[in-house]
């Protein structure tokens, strides 16, 4: 059962029972405008301002456009009332435009990607938008990168600046990865030998048998990809990742200006660091030395239960491994000629590791682990000679992995924009803590033992939170917005959430309890006490 206004006044609240295509339409109208829908009202015709939005999302995650939706002067969503014909021509107009380099450079849509729902007797055409591959990036309209490049985030559809587009172009160059470029004018002079010492000495304690042990120096730099001849121009010399993982502070800032690796930690309810590693001239601030001093104190976040293997004892988890692999791709996923630099904060209940750079996988990809699009390909090559990652497209199942393990809260990446930066957030939390799991089994009784694990995150999070909403929980769970639009209509249709508001401003609760400050429970009256 849907509510939805028609914009017919005579019929402008309408229930009825919706097909499949309808349905899809209402849980978008549901959802409301976000990073990821885009309502265009096309009653005049088709809109032009539709590319925009189109590179937005193709640049960015992907989304809908709904063409045939106009907000009304109280920010409700209602149909634009088109008939079969005029969204046919609609729809014929876009086929025409999109294949036409002389509007969007790439077209991205199969067939089944445009589609007329008929709603009622109102008709709407549905434009899916794919995240472009990285290769296929930037996508832009008006045959200028430069001019018709957009990103899109909360708040709609931005335009790139040059520099932007430029990092978006040597993404999208795999033969050429960003950390192979050969710098000029750098000597061994660069390079802090006791790091590479230090490197070459736990490289062989971690592959004793490999054949590159037996390599001098210059030979080791080459093989790890630290030093490289370019075999097109004969130009050789130290690449940006051999500076970047063994070189000294002043030559690496003298390549990357914007380099400062950055470590914090924080106790509970201080606003301020309680201790804090970063460049202050003690220690040569490479990427070697920043892992080496702050992985051992990440892992004092860890619990550090022993088992047996092959009759050894043996301290490190999955969790361990976890934390290493996300330290890694902290570094390997980085884009160094960002104006901002590595970043780890260590709170009382997360690590949150924050790279500068875009996501160049979606995030489907991301919780469906295995895959393998790397920025840096030198440095990765070297953290997984010293056995801090194992192999390509392998680090997100063990970061997930090792945080099951310990059956705390699921990882999740976030982006940040301008400047452009990824984040993992590494909750130091249990998925299901044992009071709040006691809580809310006591209220819902069996119909919360026969939920699956994302409706008891649902769930955990509006208990815990007060109130949840689309954004949140895109966060929190590795569903689509509208499997998350699913699962929150079922829990209200069951009486278990209200829905307050509408449109961007919707948000959740439970319908029985309530949250205070201090996270107690209370019960809103003893009508809704459960």
């Amino acid at each position: 059962m849907t509510k939805l206004n028609t914009g017919d006044e005579s019929t402008a609240i309408t229930t009825v029972h919706p097909t499949d295509p309808e349905a899809r339409i209402y849980k978008l109208l549901n959802i409301g405008e976000n990073e990821e829908i885009e309502f265009k009202h096309a009653k005049g015709g088709f809109p032009k301002e539709l590319w925009p939005t189109y590179s937005a999302f193709a640049n960015t995650h992907g989304g809908m456009i709904v063409l045939g939706v106009k907000e009304d002067t109280d920010g409700r969503l209602s149909l634009s009332r088109l008939s079969r014909e005029e969204v046919e021509k609609l729809k014929m107009t876009f086929w025409s435009l999109v294949q036409s380099r002389e509007t969007i450079s790439h077209c991205l849509q199969t067939n089944d990607d445009v589609q007329i729902v008929d709603v009622q007797g109102s008709f709407v055409l549905t434009i899916h938008v794919p995240q472009a591959l990285r290769e296929q990036r930037p996508v832009y309209y008006k045959r200028v990168a430069d001019e018709g490049t957009y990103r899109r985030n909360d708040s709609g559809d931005f335009l790139c600046t040059a520099a932007e587009v430029r990092r978006m172009m040597a993404d999208a160059d795999l033969s050429r990865p960003a950390d192979g470029r050969i710098l000029k004018g750098f000597t061994w002079e660069d390079i802090d030998l006791p790091s590479f010492e230090q490197y070459r000495r736990l490289f062989a304690t971690v592959r004793p048998d490999h054949p590159w042990i037996t390599e001098d120096n210059e030979g080791l730099m080459r093989k790890l990809g630290a030093y490289r001849k370019d075999r097109e121009t004969g130009e050789e010399g130290f690449t940006l990742a051999g500076l970047l993982m063994f070189g000294t502070s002043i030559a690496i800032k003298d390549c990357a200006p914007h380099f400062f690796p950055d470590y914090k930690e924080y106790e509970p309810n201080a606003d301020r660091w309680s201790n804090r590693i970063c460049p202050d001239g003690t220690w040569e601030a490479n990427l070697f030395q920043f892992y080496r001093r702050v992985l051992p104190r990440l892992q004092e976040a860890l619990p550090t239960p022993f088992h047996l293997e092959d009759g050894q004892r043996q301290d490190h988890t999955l969790a361990h491994v976890a934390l290493r692999e996300a330290f890694a791709n902290l570094c390997v996923h980085a884009d160094y000629s960002e104006e901002a630099s590595l970043k780890i904060d260590k709170y009382p209940n997360r690590i949150v590791f924050s790279n500068p750079g875009v996501l160049l996988i979606t995030r489907d990809q991301f919780f469906r682990g295995g895959e393998s699009v790397c920025r840096n390909t030198s440095l990765q090559q070297m953290f997984m000679m010293m056995g801090a990652v194992e192999k390509a497209g392998s680090g997100v199942d063990k970061i997930l992995r090792g945080w099951q393990a310990l059956h705390w809260k699921t990882p999740y990446p976030e982006e940040r924009f301008r400047p452009n930066k990824v984040e993992l957030v590494m909750p130091l939390e249990l998925l299901f803590d044992p009071q709040v799991l006691k809580e809310l089994k006591r209220g819902l009784g069996d119909t919360f033992d026969s939920m699956d694990e994302n409706d008891r995150i649902l769930l955990i999070t509006a208990f815990t939170e007060g109130v949840v909403n689309h954004q949140v929980l895109s966060k929190k769970l590795p569903l689509h917005r509208t499997d998350i639009t699913d699962k929150l209509q079922k829990l209200c249709q069951a009486g278990v959430l209200i829905a307050e508001g509408h449109g961007r401003g919707c948000v959740y609760r439970l319908k029985a309890l309530r949250l205070q400050a201090n996270g107690a429970k209370v019960a809103s009256s003893e009508e809704e006490r459960l």
